[in-house]
């Protein structure tokens, strides 16, 4: 059963509109490549929501983006600006489809779903989310960027192939055609996205500790002939992790510490932590 998004749930983090009278700005300075240039000449405020080592059920996440969108699409109208949004994340277990998804890539009955499923208006097909796969959720009005919706999708993978080289040294790449971020033949990042209005949300999805079990309940993103991976089965199969190795929660951090600089670089945003209410107040970076 796919379920609808419950539009009453709370513990919902209000995004203000005014400069918050306590938090850190993070000065990150640009180092992207030519082809990722982007054209304000100096770096826009990114309002930081760290919620990388919570597990938070998706239907409440993206109620939270959901009512962030809205927020600057009303301040938008207005000609007002908004500072750039930023949520890092890990999900209870749950399948998201994508708005036009197929069921024929779901290897079980709708009516008898092993976690919770949600159909959303993403872009892509259906994937996983679970403990261990960090979830970036940029929220951004690419106004202030670039309108082009295929740059934002190789600036998300340009992210991630950045954030597993520096902190793992682990060689990603693109696949023509597709997209994402692979290392061989393993996806280890899944991007689904929605823009409105030219401002974005849903995003990305990256394998760091995660059970790769559930992926074989789906057709992952719809692509039969290709795997999924994750940083620390590429770390094992180098010889650089030993199997019974419990550096999980090292290796979220560092992933995350990795990709919230390089998400910095390629989009040209100084961070500005934000204080949250959904289980407990955050202060604390990555």
């Amino acid at each position: 059963m796919i379920l609808p998004l419950n539009p009453n749930l709370s513990s919902i983090p209000h995004l203000s509109t005014q400069t918050p009278s306590k938090f850190t700005c993070i000065h990150h300075r640009c180092c992207a490549t030519p082809s990722l240039s982007l054209t304000p000449s100096h770096s826009r405020r990114c309002d930081f929501y760290d919620l990388h080592n919570e597990l938070v059920p998706y239907a409440e996440a993206w109620r939270w983006q959901k009512s962030i969108v809205e927020e600057k699409k009303a301040l938008s109208e207005k000609d007002e600006d908004l500072a750039e949004s930023l949520i890092i994340l890990q999900h209870q277990p749950v399948y998201t489809l994508g708005a036009g998804s197929s069921d024929e890539f779901l290897k079980f009955d709708l009516n008898d779903a092993p976690f919770d499923l949600y159909q959303t208006e993403r872009g892509g097909e259906v994937t996983y989310h679970g403990p261990g796969q960090l979830v970036m959720y940029p929220i951004m009005n690419l106004r202030h960027h670039k309108m082009d919706l295929h740059w934002y999708l190789r600036a998300l993978e340009e992210v991630v192939i950045r954030a597993i080289s520096s902190a793992f040294d682990i060689e990603a790449s693109r696949v023509a055609g597709l997209t994402g971020v692979w290392v061989g033949n393993e996806k280890l990042a899944a991007i689904g996205i929605k823009i409105s209005r030219w401002i974005t949300y849903h995003g990305l999805a990256l394998n760091v500790t995660t059970d790769l079990m559930p992926f074989q309940r789906i057709v992952p993103c719809g692509i039969n002939d290709r795997q999924v991976g994750s940083i620390k089965g590429i770390l094992q199969s180098q010889g650089n992790k030993e199997e019974d190795d419990d550096d999980d929660s090292e290796l979220i951090d560092i992933s995350c510490k990795s990709l919230v600089t390089h998400f910095c670089e390629v989009f040209q945003v100084d961070l500005c932590e934000s204080y949250t209410k959904m289980g407990l107040d955050k202060s604390k970076l990555c």
